[in-house]
């Protein structure tokens, strides 16, 4: 049987969980910030054969709106302009001596309100995933036998806290992610 202390420090454990995969959910959503993978799907047809853009060029992120492509053929650089120009990714490449600059758009209003939206359902399913550690360990708890009801009751409280703390640092990533989201 387990003891008061063991099943609290198991709901710790499962809402430590709920937030990290929330976080790691928000860090999947981009925001206006330029990444290297965002060109990841973009083939280039270069020796005979269509390649992925990382197999004939690096791609680096020098500034938030910005990535820059350098083929390791200087010879590809053409090629790799119009694959990156091809793509759906909506971007208007530059070849600068051998160097491609791909500046990126703004987010507009709609998009970004679209995004915001993904991550408050995001969000939501953190919280019910603390939710959910809180009701299995409260069960637990009622279940205990041979505990004095005051030590359970103690044992509730401390329950409801470790929730509402971590329920706070799912909405404080929320609130960073969004501001992160609607920055102009």
């Amino acid at each position: 049987m387990a003891t008061i202390k063991e099943i609290l420090q198991q709901s710790r454990t499962a809402m430590e969980k709920g937030v990290e995969n929330s976080k790691k959910e928000f860090g999947s959503i981009r925001a206006a910030k330029a990444s290297p993978q965002m060109l990841d799907t973009v083939r280039v047809e270069a020796y005979g054969s269509h390649l992925p853009l990382n197999q004939v060029a690096s791609v680096s992120a020098p500034e938030p709106r910005l990535l820059l492509v350098t083929p390791f053929d200087k010879g590809q650089a053409k090629v790799i302009e119009k694959a990156i120009r091809e793509s759906d990714l909506g971007v208007e490449p530059s070849n600068m001596g051998g160097v491609i600059r791909v500046p990126l758009p703004s987010l507009n209003e709609q998009r970004r309100k679209e995004l915001v939206k993904v991550v408050h359902k995001l969000a939501e399913e953190g919280r019910v995933a603390i939710r959910h550690a809180r009701t299995d360990s409260r069960d637990k708890l009622k279940k205990l036998d041979g505990v004095s009801e005051d030590d359970k009751k103690h044992a509730e409280k401390d329950l409801q806290k470790l929730h509402d703390d971590h329920i706070g640092k799912i909405e404080a990533l929320l609130k960073a992610k969004e501001a992160e989201i609607m920055e102009v």
